[in-house]
């Protein structure tokens, strides 16, 4: 990590926090977003406002399918025009043009039978939490999950402007529009701080929590990055990393840069890390997250 710039912030049960880097600046959170959506569905399901396991009239897969990557929707991750068109800073493809794009009416498996992770999949929950929520994402987002912990730096991105403030100037002419699912940004203070008060209780009750965490596994090791044993809940990824045990939240990417959040519960004081550093490869964030947990700072 000596030659990179890595921003991070930790705190522990016990109350033990610790910063690193530019912490308390902006940093789109990428897939971390997801973990947010998920928690913004189980509290809808809490209320009694929405459903995870009745399939939609318009598809066969449930939103506790699509939460977990099971629901066989395709992804646009591999699709080169999608690259080629973010690259020369085209404006984002309509909701349609996407779907049509990575070949939204051919399910990759039936729902329930596979996994595939999906980005337009977490459209689709973005879209079902605006719908209950009758408010576009920020405002779901607030009302569900922002009210319950005070993370004054959190926001969506909607246009270009809203990262004209993030750390990494790469990104600031970035157009959030292409990340379907929601632009969120904030701090690695506040990224920690809701992963933590998920785990705490304060978001979401014991039940909800417990069904986030049922995991689909995956596999074991993974070439480049710290998991020695891997698998996906609802809006989180869950396995271990080694002598630090099982580690829970979320790792993300975009343009230059990356980022890892997670709890570590097994730890004698169990602690949650969030990590933003550059470049392009997760496992990058995710060592240094590991690390920050077993040492309290990055090793090496």
């Amino acid at each position: 990590m000596t030659d990179r710039s890595c921003h991070a912030a930790w705190l522990s049960r016990s109350g033990e926090t610790g910063q690193l880097g530019a912490a308390g600046s902006l940093f789109p959170w990428w897939s971390f977003a997801k973990t947010l959506l998920a928690i913004c569905a189980l509290r809808l399901a809490e209320q009694g406002r929405i459903d995870l396991d009745r399939p939609s009239a318009e598809a066969p897969f449930t939103l506790r399918q699509l939460l977990q990557h099971r629901a066989g929707v395709p992804n646009y991750g591999q699709l080169p025009s999608y690259h080629e068109a973010v690259a020369r800073g085209d404006p984002p493809w309509s909701r349609e043009t996407l779907l049509a794009a990575v070949g939204a009416d051919q399910p990759e498996f039936p729902p329930g039978t596979g996994w595939s992770y999906s980005n337009v999949g977490y459209m689709l929950v973005r879209e079902a939490v605006e719908r209950a929520c009758e408010c576009p994402l920020a405002g779901a987002l607030k009302q569900l999950v922002l009210d319950r912990v005070e993370v004054p730096s959190v926001r969506v991105a909607v246009e270009r402007g809203d990262l004209a403030e993030v750390h990494w100037p790469d990104v600031r002419p970035y157009d959030p529009g292409w990340v379907y699912h929601g632009c969120v940004v904030g701090s690695a203070v506040d990224a920690a701080k809701v992963l933590a008060a998920l785990f705490a209780g304060q978001i979401l009750g014991p039940a909800s929590v417990s069904a986030m965490l049922a995991r689909h596994d995956l596999g074991g090791a993974l070439p480049d990055r710290p998991w020695t044993a891997c698998g996906y809940g609802l809006g989180l990824m869950s396995g271990e990393m080694g002598a630090a045990g099982r580690a829970i939240g979320h790792s993300g990417g975009g343009p230059g840069c990356v980022n890892a959040v997670y709890h570590f519960p097994d730890l004698a004081d169990p602690v949650t890390v969030a990590v933003f550093t550059d470049g392009v490869a997760e496992g990058v964030a995710e060592f240094a997250a590991r690390d920050i947990a077993l040492h309290g700072e990055l090793q090496g």
